[in-house]
């Protein structure tokens, strides 16, 4: 067992862990923090998606030990006080689709406007490329993405039409 501090959405979590323990598991069984998602186990989904430091990881490709002494976001971590721009963003764009890989593609897109606050259409495509929807529903994600973008620098963004 390998004994471990990691901060999870801000609180600080010391627990005993196995050393082959995976992230993913760490944070959805060990700390009951279901919005991460499993969903292919190979790292090619992107359902698990994470901050690790700020930056965007596959939880399913990261041992537990490896976040000792790292700040770890996950989809609980991200609202604050309110929806985050970009979890209004899916839901005004519907982005959302069946809604299992949303937790992964938004937690990447923090990090994708961290690095780029005014991405174009085809560096949004871009860096969601990692993040699997089975639904197919990449445009009203890019559309999420853009508005989250626009809310960030502080521009009005209107609703998306309602479909009657």
């Amino acid at each position: 067992m390998a004994n471990i501090t990691v901060h999870i959405n801000g609180v600080a979590q010391t627990l005993d862990v196995e050393p082959r323990l995976l992230l993913v598991h760490l944070i959805r069984e060990n700390l009951s923090l279901t919005g991460t998602h499993i969903g292919c186990d190979t790292s090619s989904c992107g359902a698990c998606t994470v901050l690790m430091d700020g930056r965007s990881v596959k939880s399913c490709t990261v041992y537990a030990v490896q976040a000792n002494g790292k700040e770890i976001m996950t989809i609980e971590g991200l609202a604050q006080g309110g929806l985050h721009p970009l979890q209004e963003g899916f839901k005004e764009e519907h982005g959302l689709q069946c809604g299992f890989c949303t937790p992964g593609m938004i937690m990447r897109c923090v990090d994708l406007l961290e690095r780029n606050p005014n991405p174009t259409e085809d560096e949004i495509r871009w860096g969601i490329s990692g993040n699997l929807c089975r639904c197919t529903g990449y445009n009203n994600i890019v559309k999420a993405v853009e508005y989250a973008a626009k809310k960030m620098q502080g521009a009005e963004v209107p609703a998306a039409e309602t479909v009657a």
